[in-house]
């Protein structure tokens, strides 16, 4: 049989989705302190006139203040997709209010809002970042020296703003492209990584990762949960009779078996070989017992069909619950495995549910 699979008692892995967000929020930190190191490097080679110092000094000190609260004082502790927009946007509040004392639209400095762009866009998407388009396109039409109306609705007003936007709409489109295909290649290599080829179903790693989050929250609130570990009878004398072709259907017709029985809240994985596991949360023995029995009625009633032969296939299920059996996903997988031995020695094609000695 398979070792158990290796699964820490107290240490939880975060989610992905968590550990994709703190990834995130480290490069806007970085480029929060890029933006006031900028300003403050304008500011200390004398930029500004003498007058505006102090509103720029201001604005760098309560935009420290802002980020140090904001990100190391556990101002907001959850790391989520609104915080890094409110981040966003103070960035853009920070860099319109440093424009406006430097120069406004003629300002060297008017390029930062590319670092507010580039942020939203690796990080929040093309809707998001469209909207703080819009936004920084209101700013330059605050910034502007002439009338805002004139500048709205005259075509002279409306060409001279597309042009002053036209870098920053190629750097939003050029960056949210590049990000969406990152990610999609990221996710793609995630969903290879998790996934066993054969079966389509979670492999080891992938098992480990969901396993972990729900018999936590099973252990949490005092749940049942159940493991099944299911192993086919037969699979090497398939191999020797008909080839690894026969084999390798033989398992994704026992996959698609395993499926057909559960709910969409449980979840089977390819084990390795020819074992697989189930995780059935909110489920006592009795019920995962049942649902052995008929993931073993199911093998045993269709054979497989291959090259015009029918070739009869059966499996053994051992099975272990929680709290029953154990306190720690690693005993469960261990315990079920067990049973699965057990109902191997006693002749196969059968369902044994763990028992201490």
């Amino acid at each position: 049989m398979q070792e158990a699979l290796q699964l820490p008692a107290r240490a939880k892995p975060p989610s992905i989705e968590l550990e994709e967000l703190r990834g995130i929020s480290r490069t806007v930190a970085e480029i929060e302190w890029l933006l006031l190191i900028l300003v403050l490097l304008y500011l200390a080679f004398g930029g500004p006139a003498k007058e505006d110092e102090v509103a720029i000094s201001a604005a760098l000190l309560f935009y420290a203040a802002f980020v140090m609260s904001f990100r190391y004082a556990n101002f907001y502790k959850r790391e989520t997709r609104w915080k890094i927009a409110i981040e966003t946007w103070a960035m853009i509040v920070f860099i319109t209010w440093s424009l406006w004392f430097t120069g406004k639209l003629a300002s060297p400095l008017l390029n930062l809002y590319m670092l507010a762009v580039i942020t939203s866009a690796l990080t929040l998407g093309k809707l998001t970042t469209l909207i703080e388009v819009v936004l920084i396109a209101a700013c330059h039409v605050l910034l502007a020296d002439a009338d805002p109306q004139q500048t709205l609705f005259t075509l002279r007003g409306i060409g001279s703003l597309f042009a002053q936007l036209a870098p920053v709409l190629l750097v939003a489109y050029v960056t949210t492209m590049f990000s969406a295909d990152i990610r999609y290649g990221l996710n793609k290599a995630k969903l290879l990584s998790e996934t066993d080829e054969l079966t389509g179903l979670y492999n080891t790693r992938g098992f480990a990762i969901v396993a972990d989050r729900l018999f936590g929250q099973a252990s949490r609130y005092k749940r049942a949960i159940s493991v099944l570990m299911v192993d086919s009878d037969n699979l090497k004398q398939v191999n020797d009779t008909h080839g690894h072709e026969a084999g390798n259907r033989l398992l994704r017709q026992l996959a698609e078996r395993i499926q057909a029985e559960l709910r969409y809240t449980d979840v089977p994985a390819r084990y390795g070989g020819d074992e697989f596991v189930v995780l059935l949360p909110e489920t006592p023995s009795k019920g995962a017992c049942d649902v052995a029995e008929r993931i073993r009625d199911s093998m045993a009633a269709k054979p497989l069909l291959y090259d015009g032969t029918s070739v009869r296939s059966t499996v053994s299920v051992g099975v272990a619950s929680f709290p029953e059996d154990g306190h720690t996903m690693d005993a469960l997988v261990a315990r079920a495995d067990r049973a699965l031995y057990k109902a191997k020695h006693e002749g196969r094609n059968k369902v044994v549910a763990f028992q201490p000695e």
